[in-house]
């Protein structure tokens, strides 16, 4: 798994799984349940993780948002 995207904008995230979705890519979110209970302190992002045969396709989909994506190897 490889991380596309880390936020801590629920409308970004919401948006960037739908494109994912459209694109036949499956995602998935990562400590969204952190997130949850540090109430909005926004001290945990979450984390928009794809199968690592799928990031490229992922990165393509998500090129509107590129200023969001996270960097590779970061």
């Amino acid at each position: 798994m490889l991380e596309v995207l880390k936020t801590n904008d629920p409308v970004l995230l919401s948006y960037a799984r739908h494109r994912l979705a459209g694109e036949g890519v499956e995602s998935y979110v990562f400590d969204q349940n952190i997130s949850a209970l540090e109430g909005s302190i926004c001290a945990f992002p979450r984390r928009l993780m794809v199968a690592d045969e799928d990031i490229g396709k992922a990165r393509a989909a998500l090129m509107d948002i590129r200023e969001h994506l996270t960097e590779p190897g970061s």
